[in-house]
């Protein structure tokens, strides 16, 4: 294999695919990319048995041929190779090594045979259909922070990714809980979509999908069956396995008849939340929210190192009302609400409470109060 390219268009394509390899590998091969140059291209593989990662850039190839090698070493190597250098790439004639050349630099790595390396390809897809690329972003952003990293609830530790029927149509939903928190975002399903199977798409696929998403203007090819996903962002390609299991009946928990509501400046509350809580324990977390007309106090109590209290002017005219919740998940909700009003629905304080975003039906949010 001989191959010659720019060393933007290979650390771009390095810096996607490498990610997928796991820093501590047992099994060799895996700890490797898989380069194979052919037709004026260079294809770029990584894979860790769950997901894959192929991507092609455009190279001068004067020699076809495939090889593997570490795949942090490589990326390593380009990343510190000066701006706008031109890599040679070149196998060793035993079939050993491959020399990366730019400029004065020169650097052997250590080769695996191309044929030891595991493909995740194989298998049909039984649904298909694009989805613009800001949409699928905004599905994941909403209800990403909600995922369990709980590993023995292992259905949990991914989002849930189905269609629904809805008053607008079918829909496309997305879920994630962690038992503590839910968190729902939907939009309408694109053609083909209809009649998919319920998937579990994990974390770490979740996380790749995510930094992937660089162009918002694009659209990306869906396509999935109940074992697998496969995602095309031009010239990537990311296929994954999905979790086996059954993801539990989240309608259950999403309040139907919470009937005291609360309107606040999303930013103002964040804020607020974020200050108060500075003087709670690390362990707990609680803040407490005191509801009457028109004010929400929210207090903290922390016996070891103080308390503190703040007011707010709400929209609120149901009858008073004390509960308490976890900080950090209020900020990562309220994080996530873009209109700048958030809308809480209470019930009472043992029950969960329902927020949503004032500007934004397609999402909501489901929270299980503290003891305070």
């Amino acid at each position: 294999m001989r191959a010659t390219l720019e060393r933007a268009h290979l650390l771009k394509s390095l810096s996607h695919v490498h990610r997928v390899v796991e820093r501590r590998n047992t099994i060799p091969i895996l700890s490797n990319v898989l380069l194979r140059a052919e037709g004026g291209e260079l294809r770029l593989k990584a894979t860790d048995l769950d997901l894959e990662v192929t991507e092609t850039v455009p190279a001068m190839v004067e020699a076809p041929g495939a090889t593997t090698v570490p795949a942090h070493i490589l990326h390593d190597i380009v990343r510190k190779l000066p701006d706008g250098a031109e890599i040679s790439l070149e196998t060793s004639g035993d079939g050993s090594t491959l020399a990366v050349r730019a400029g004065r630099s020169r650097f052997s790595l250590q080769m695996l045979p191309e044929g030891d390396f595991p493909d995740l390809t194989a298998g049909s897809f039984t649904h298909s259909f694009g989805l613009p690329a800001q949409d699928l972003k905004r599905l994941i952003e909403r209800t990403q922070f909600a995922i369990s990293t709980e590993e023995t609830r292992y259905y949990l530790n991914g989002i849930y990714l189905h269609t629904v029927d809805g008053r607008d149509g079918t829909m496309l939903r997305a879920v994630a809980t962690d038992g503590h928190r839910l968190a729902q975002a939907e939009r309408a399903a694109p053609a083909g979509a209809a009649g998919m199977p319920g998937i579990i798409v994990p974390r770490k696929t979740v996380g790749e999908i995510q930094r992937l998403l660089d162009e918002p203007e694009s659209t990306v090819a869906i396509e999935l069956s109940d074992s697998k996903i496969r995602l095309t962002f031009g010239p990537v390609v990311l296929t994954s396995k999905l979790i086996d299991g059954t993801f539990p009946d989240y309608g259950r928990v999403i309040p139907q008849s919470n009937d005291k509501e609360m309107r606040v400046d999303r930013d103002l509350f964040a804020t607020a939340v974020d200050r108060v809580s500075t003087i709670s324990s690390d362990r707990s977390r609680a803040v407490k929210l005191s509801l009457s007309e028109e004010k929400l106090v929210l207090a903290v109590n922390n016996p070891d190192s103080g308390s503190a209290t703040e007011e707010l002017v709400i929209e609120y005219s149901a009858t008073p009302l004390d509960i308490g919740f976890n900080a950090r998940y209020l900020l990562d909700i309220a994080s996530q609400i873009t209109s700048g009003e958030a809308v809480f629905r209470f019930a009472d304080p043992g029950s969960p409470t329902l927020i949503q975003d004032g500007g934004d039906n397609g999402t909501l949010y489901v929270l299980m109060p503290m003891r305070v």
